[in-house]
């Protein structure tokens, strides 16, 4: 989006301000006082949810702010029709994965399938062999564009074969076959997916829960373009992470390790003994890939004890030899699709997790000096995670990054050993655990009180609450927020977006940001309406008027003169909620 040079000039004097005030608030309150009511309520509705909507601090206000928090901590009890009502034509999220591998099916997967109806010409035979490989693990709705290391050799160097993807004619044809059979592309998954997180963290009353999705989905990162994992999601978000976000943490965990997107992001879905099938050696075996120690790796690194947590490379190489055997049926889905032999129960079950004994390791291990003995099976990986989910280490870890998240991005370390002791108390109690964090001095401290920099997804849902716009969480949307650099579903690496900021604070992100305000204030974003007549204001005073509406009043004295000066008299209302939705003021939460 292109802006004007006036406004950009706005907009760099607002960054200049918010890079010279290193996002400290003049009229931040003392350490010597106290939070007030009201400014207690809002740090709740910005901790524990994704910010106040109009009307929602007196709500809080009347049906008592401790009342309020206990009732976050029991979703299960709130009803929540209206964001459910949302999300109702969102059809992925109620399709299992086999039937979304049969209703969006990879053009590379149907391609072979055609061919092998004859219906593709005979010509095209060895570029579809050359070019369309390993089914889903392909990028959906493309085909690689130079594959010669899987060529045939031959005598003198041949051109590279033509993808079939790129002739419009094939184009056509597939387009075609997806039309008169009801079927539809890719990518059209994760649209789905990201549309519902934006809906029902924008609309849910249930706001905790929708934090804590976010939470545990950044902590058990997956990336969503790495092959199978675009139509495994939907799974992960329904099946592993919302039943289990505020349960027990050994239940999560166990849900994670044996979700078939995990398996499938972290490779261990082929992660075999290397002895599995040497029984029999009259029967012919597929050539076998042997452990990987991918999953077993990040399971202690990143979802539990930590990169200090106490272990070594051989509990990495012990660890990912109990979990050889965790895989998947058909992950990638096409062949149970396609293949009549396979009967209904293999496709019904197609990207589902099982336990395969025969490529499991049975020797004995030793894990972080706990013996497990020979012959355990798919028990070996549980106790992997018993011992991971008791260890003092991953209490201290996943406390460190609760407190981190909902208090500072410098954990208070007597909050932190409080946090990890009710956590060890509670059997990894993950509603006993946030508890603590809550009803704590440091969590209510005027310290912690608009300490937090919001992250993309939290300044997108955050303004649309605040405005009580609406939204219909596509593209229009979720661009701004992959603008800003934290597409849901697209951080590559395991360890996922970064919770501190420091990682965000920075002279583009500040820009975006303020373009995004601009943009969302004069509704330029598809998909987004907002009404800025229904916030009734006296247009004398507009700039004190929203500056209480969207800020508490709460704002430097620096940032409020700069937006003074660029007040447009043309539309005083529209460039006022812009400014204020690109200040530093807004941006902490």
């Amino acid at each position: 989006m292109v802006i004007h040079m006036r406004k950009s000039v706005a907009l760099i004097l607002l960054l200049a301000i918010a890079s010279a005030q290193s996002f400290v608030f003049a009229q931040k309150p003392q350490k010597t006082q106290k939070l007030t009511e009201e400014q207690r309520i809002v740090h709740v509705l910005n901790r524990l949810g994704f910010g106040a909507r109009p009307g929602d601090v007196e709500r809080v206000k009347t049906m008592g702010l401790e009342n309020y928090i206990n009732q976050q901590l029991n979703p299960e009890k709130i009803a929540d029709s209206v964001a459910e009502n949302k999300i109702r034509d969102l059809s992925v999220l109620n399709m299992t994965t086999a039937e979304l591998y049969e209703k969006y099916p990879q053009p590379g997967q149907l391609l072979r399938q055609l061919q092998s109806r004859g219906m593709l010409p005979a010509d095209l035979a060895e570029a579809r062999e050359n070019r369309v490989k390993g089914g889903a693990n392909t990028t959906p709705g493309e085909m690689p564009k130079d594959d010669s290391m899987n060529a045939r050799p031959s005598a003198s160097p041949q051109p590279a074969a033509a993808n079939p993807l790129e002739d419009p004619k094939y184009r056509e044809m597939i387009e075609k076959y997806y039309r008169e059979n009801g079927l539809q592309r890719p990518a059209r998954i994760i649209a789905e997916l990201q549309a519902s997180r934006i809906l029902r963290a924008v609309y849910s009353e249930r706001q905790l829960q929708e934090v804590m999705v976010d939470f545990w989905t950044n902590h058990f990162n997956i990336f969503a373009n790495k092959g199978a994992d675009r139509w495994l999601l939907p799974s992960y978000d329904r099946d592993t992470i919302r039943p289990f976000a505020m349960s027990k943490f050994s239940t999560l965990l166990e849900a994670t390790a044996k979700s078939p997107a995990m398996l499938f992001y972290l490779d261990n879905f082929q992660s075999v003994s290397p002895n599995a099938g040497r029984a029999n050696p009259l029967r012919p075996q597929r050539q076998r890939r042997g452990i990987n120690e991918n999953y077993a790796r990040e399971l202690m690194e990143l979802h539990t004890l930590g990169v200090d947590g106490g272990y070594t490379q051989k509990d990495v190489q012990e660890v990912a030899r109990c979990f050889t055997g965790w895989t998947i049926f058909q992950p990638r889905g096409g062949a149970a699709a396609a293949n009549a032999m396979m009967g209904e129960a293999g496709r019904r079950n197609a990207g589902t997790f099982f336990f395969n004994a025969r490529v499991h390791d049975d020797g004995e291990k030793t894990v972080l000096g706990h013996k497990i003995p020979a012959g355990g099976g798919m028990k070996d990986g549980l106790m992997v995670l018993d011992i991971l989910t008791h260890h003092p280490s991953t209490a201290k870890f996943i406390a460190t990054k609760l407190v981190r998240h909902f208090v500072a991005d410098n954990p208070p370390p007597a909050l932190v050993d409080r946090v990890a002791a009710t956590f060890t108390k509670t059997d990894g109690d993950i509603r006993e655990t946030l508890k603590t964090i809550f009803f704590s001095n440091e969590f209510n401290s005027t310290e912690a009180y608009r300490a937090k920099i919001k992250r993309p997804f939290e300044l997108v849902i955050s303004a649309i609450r605040t405005l009580g716009a609406d939204t219909n969480g596509g593209p229009g949307t979720h661009r701004w927020i992959e603008r800003m650099g934290e597409p849901l579903y697209g951080f590559q690496t395991p360890n996922g977006y970064s919770d501190a900021a420091e990682s965000w604070v920075n002279t583009g992100g500040l820009l975006e940001r303020m373009n995004f305000g601009l943009a969302l204030a004069s509704n330029r974003i598809p998909g987004v309406s907002v009404n800025l007549s229904k916030l009734s204001t006296d247009q004398s005073k507009v700039m004190d008027d929203y500056l209480k509406i969207l800020l508490a009043g709460e704002i430097s004295a620096g940032t409020r003169e700069a937006m003074l000066k660029q007040l447009d008299k043309s539309d005083p209302v529209t460039k006022v909620v812009g400014l204020i939705l690109g200040t530093p003021e807004f941006q902490r939460q």
